[in-house]
């Protein structure tokens, strides 16, 4: 694995640590006090800055030194965590998250002069004696003293480096007896992978490191010199205030180097356990004394501790290509189809073997799903992000916004979890933007000053179902449909209902906003969450009530590669109807059926009427039956509520692996997907959820000229 591989690694535990920063912000904000709370912000720091240490990311290291100087003061009681001081560490988490992307992405790094200010005048002036606060805009011109500069090429040079590294302050003292006592002896191999002991050295010279002595004694002459091997090692002296977890913290990702640590000049060895590449000084051994004439012990000799095995419950993980992943979840779908295929053949010709293929069924679903539920992320990787914009939108709009979040462990395809944000962003800003009033509204309107703004996920019949709901004013429908009629689309003799009008706002061009802003009024927003949500197989539904809120609910598929669905014929077509929106399927009879205006016809399902809708008509496929009487019904579930769909009959029930019929094709309205069913033909896939819409507003209109 080279350097860059490492650091994208890296960059990856990153994004992990911000996210669980914010986890721990929203039960800041909620009034938990509880120090492992606080522990868990400063933990997350704390491994930023090794990492940004560790690969040369001056800004950002510099900075999470800052940050991480008032958390500590914060956990360890200096400071108490007033909701203004949450405001601030709030405040510059976000500084944070735009520091580790500028780190990443080697964009501009992020202006934070005025944050660093309020982050030391917050400290009161107190900080780790170990690690002084230096500007990090003057970082590039500070003296060896705060930071070593990195060797030239030239050899001479480079020796003349090691031999003179300075204490990190002239307010250090490194001669106190109880200073730490370092010996640092990288392997052989400690180059490789990109490895560069001499960033580990600059790590520790911020920390008041000094060094005593570098053991040359391995170093082999010019013409046996091997510049891929790592000859030299190090004694150095840290003073005691620094904490022990700093220390190692800075060898946090290397283990090519083994490391003696331990307490004055005696060598009181240090008691914390040891990551595997720590080494405490042995309590038995003679003490060492620190001169320049000592030499460290041969690294044979240094004892290292491995690490405590870790407990039966923890959960070990390990990280795997996406690519390499999809190609797993591909591999498994041909499976899916093979197997239909060789069921269908022998069913077919009647041949044996039918108790091996179900067995054969059995392996290749539960092999499916295992498959899936590797590629399952919980919606908390998108949730944790929505508190920025809430916090950002407060900020913009001068509105007080509480966010409630509910579901954030329910687990959904990572390429769901990937492509949801843009929307779930858009409909956010919209809430807080569009749905919520003013404090000083809300106040007259009997309301409580502080907005709510809800953020919600929940598994429903085979699929997620994601909300964003507000108590705000709700959809202001006349002055939808005005704005509708004055940008031409809809004409204004036009007849809707509530529901039509709310899905005015997906128009592409639509704005109700009366300025244009950086949140709102250009109306490129919401028809954009609705492409976006359409690519994904899903559906958004819109409820909203005049002065008490809106919700908008995104329906989508858990999956998108495999689904179990009833496999039915409509004329000369075969058709699947995903099995998650079926409720039951019946052949009904002549007292069951009711008409419903001129062509329409109700299906009494235990003292419930549900509309009739024939698949055939909506997709335009000859040769079907019409006749409710001679047909089957499929009584499914979509977004906008139940509905019989009119098949002529029913052939089986599997698994089908679901195929992009845009990718291949194009859209059709109606129509998910395709599949390739056992004896080789295509298949396509119904989308339940928008037949279910069309079919509501066809009764609706037969109702109304009835």
């Amino acid at each position: 694995m080279d350097l860059d591989a490492i650091q994208g690694i890296f960059f990856q535990e990153c994004d992990e640590g911000l996210a669980g920063m914010e986890a721990n912000f929203a039960l800041l904000r909620a009034g938990d006090r509880e120090p492992e709370t606080i522990n868990g912000v400063f933990r997350c720091v704390h491994s930023i800055k090794g990492g940004a240490g560790a690969f040369g990311h001056e800004r950002l290291q510099a900075y999470t030194h800052h940050y991480e100087t008032l958390l500590d003061n914060v956990r360890n009681g200096t400071l108490t965590l007033t909701p203004d001081l949450l405001d601030l560490v709030m405040g510059a988490f976000d500084l944070l998250a735009d520091h580790v992307a500028a780190a990443r992405d080697g964009t501009d790094v992020p202006a934070d002069a005025g944050m660093l200010e309020l982050l030391a005048a917050a400290s009161g002036g107190a900080g780790h004696a170990s690690a002084p606060l230096v500007d990090i805009a003057d970082a590039t011109d500070a003296p060896v003293a705060a930071q070593v500069q990195a060797p030239t090429d030239d050899f001479d040079d480079l020796m003349a480096f090691l031999d003179d590294v300075a204490p990190a302050s002239d307010d250090i003292d490194n001669s106190a007896a109880d200073n730490w006592r370092l010996d640092y002896r990288p392997t052989a191999n400690a180059l490789d992978n990109g490895g560069e002991p001499v960033l580990l050295l600059r790590e520790l010279s911020r920390m008041g490191a000094r060094v005593i002595d570098c053991d040359r004694s391995t170093l082999p002459g010019l013409d046996a010199l091997d510049p891929e091997i790592a000859y030299f090692s190090w004694t150095l002296s840290l003073p005691a205030s620094v904490a022990e977890d700093d220390i190692r913290a800075v060898f946090e990702f290397t283990d090519a180097c083994a490391i003696t640590l331990s307490r004055g000049e005696a060598g009181e060895p240090a008691v914390a356990p040891s990551p595997p590449t720590i080494a405490a000084r042995d309590p038995s051994a003679a003490p060492t004394a620190i001169s320049e004439a000592a030499s460290p012990p041969p690294a044979a000799a240094v004892p290292v501790i491995a690490r405590p095995p870790a407990a039966a419950a923890a959960t070990q993980t390990i990280r795997v290509d996406l690519d390499k992943l999809d190609r797993l979840v591909n591999l498994v779908g041909e499976l899916v189809i093979t197997q239909a295929m060789l069921a269908q053949r022998l069913s077919e010709n009647d041949l044996a073997g039918i108790a091996e293929l179900t067995d054969l069924e059995h392996l290749t679903r539960e092999l499916q799903e295992s498959t899936m539920a590797i590629r399952a992320q919980p919606m908390k990787t998108v949730f944790s992000r929505v508190p920025r914009i809430i916090r950002e939108l407060e900020g913009e709009t001068g509105k007080r916004v509480r966010l409630d979040l509910e579901g954030e462990m329910t687990e959904v395809d990572k390429t769901v979890v990937e492509r949801i944000g843009e929307p779930l962003t858009h409909l956010i800003r919209n809430a807080v933007d569009h749905g919520l009033e003013t404090t000083e509204e809300r106040i007259a309107a009997g309301k409580p000053a502080e907005g709510v703004v809800r953020l919600s996920a929940a598994h429903h019949s085979g699929r997620i179902v994601i909300t964003v709901a507000d108590d705000g004013k709700g959809i202001d429908r006349q002055r939808v449909k005005a704005k509708a009629i004055e940008r031409g689309i809809i004409h204004p003799d036009a007849t809707l209902c509530d529901e039509e009008i709310d899905n005015l706002i997906f128009a592409p061009g639509f704005s109700t906003a009366a300025t244009i802003s950086n949140i709102s009024g250009r109306g490129v927003g919401m028809d954009v969450v609705r492409k976006n949500i359409q690519a994904l197989g899903g559906r958004i539904c819109i409820q909203s009530r005049q002065g008490v809120g809106s919700s908008f609910s995104l329906s989508l598929p858990l999956t998108l590669a495999v689904l179990d669905g009833m496999i039915v014929t409509i004329g000369d077509q075969t058709l699947v109807v995903p099995l998650s929106h079926i409720v039951e399927s019946l052949r009904p009879t002549e007292h069951t059926l009711s008409s419903f205006g001129p062509q329409g016809r109700l299906l009494d399902v235990r003292g419930a009427y549900v509309p009739v809708l024939a698949i055939a008509d909506h997709l335009g496929i000859e040769g079907a039956e019409r006749d409710p009487s001679r047909a089957v019904l499929i009584v499914v579930d979509g977004d906008q509520g139940q509905m019989a769909l009119l098949v002529d009959s029913i052939q089986d029930q599997r698994q089908v692996v679901v195929k992009s019929l845009e990718a291949n094709y194009q859209a059709i309205d109606g129509v998910a997907g395709a599949t390739i069913l056992g004896d080789g033909r295509v298949a396509l896939i119904v989308d339940v959820d928008a037949l279910t819409a069309s079919g509501r507003l066809g009764a609706r209109g037969l109702a109304e000229a009835a």
